[in-house]
């Protein structure tokens, strides 16, 4: 099945490319686009589509305002920034988004971003990970939590940006198997998501650049 995107961005020419780049995917369909971000929530709510890519800087409401409206839906809001670092992704880190790539990133990230996004994943530029992560809100070391070997694998991982899939080859384990490292991790650190993860393997030395 295809999956369904809503282009989010008041730059028509910046529109028309990732259009361009979407559509030519085999799995992948362009349903919708919108110039502001209030026009975004309104469209994502009633066409429902699997993702919303979203400008981080748009009139109306910014990508972190159209993350945070749809939170309590199941779609997938996938930011996108000119930025290096920038005070706005972190927020978007707080309201639920399900990745955050740079638009000199490339169309093979955009790709990758929205596909891992749709399987429950959340993919970051490299560019961006080790700098946002250090300059989140990072949690304070948690002493008493204990990993397995595998499981402080993982985080490592996780904490560089990869995906379930690409751990999954990388450890020669199932994407399943790796998704329950993952809730298992979750559950003994108290982070909600794979950003909270990373953030603690960051703020413990779990991770290295």
């Amino acid at each position: 099945m295809s999956t369904r995107i809503l282009i989010a961005d008041d730059q028509e020419g910046i529109r028309s490319a990732f259009r361009m780049i979407l559509d030519a995917q085999p799995d992948m369909t362009v349903v919708a686009e919108a110039a502001d971000g209030r026009t975004a929530i309104h469209t994502a709510r009633t066409i429902r589509p699997d993702v919303v890519l979203a400008d981080i800087r748009m009139p109306g409401a910014d990508g972190i305002e159209v993350a945070r409206a749809l939170a309590d839906t199941d779609i997938h809001v996938v930011i996108v920034t000119t930025f290096g670092l920038d005070e706005y992704v972190h927020a978007a880190l707080r309201h639920g988004a399900s990745g955050f790539i740079l638009k000199r990133s490339g169309p093979t990230l955009l790709i990758e971003a929205i596909r891992a996004a749709t399987n429950g994943d959340m993919l970051i530029s490299p560019q961006l990970t080790i700098r946002l992560l250090r300059h989140h809100g990072l949690p304070h070391e948690t002493p008493n939590v204990v990993l397995t070997e595998r499981e402080d694998d993982i985080v490592a991982l996780v904490a560089h940006g990869k995906t379930n899939a690409e751990i999954a080859a990388e450890l020669f384990l199932s994407a399943g198997t790796v998704k329950n490292h993952i809730a298992a991790i979750q559950r003994k650190t108290g982070a909600r998501n794979r950003v909270a993860i990373a953030a603690w393997a960051w703020a413990t030395g779990r991770a290295e650049p």
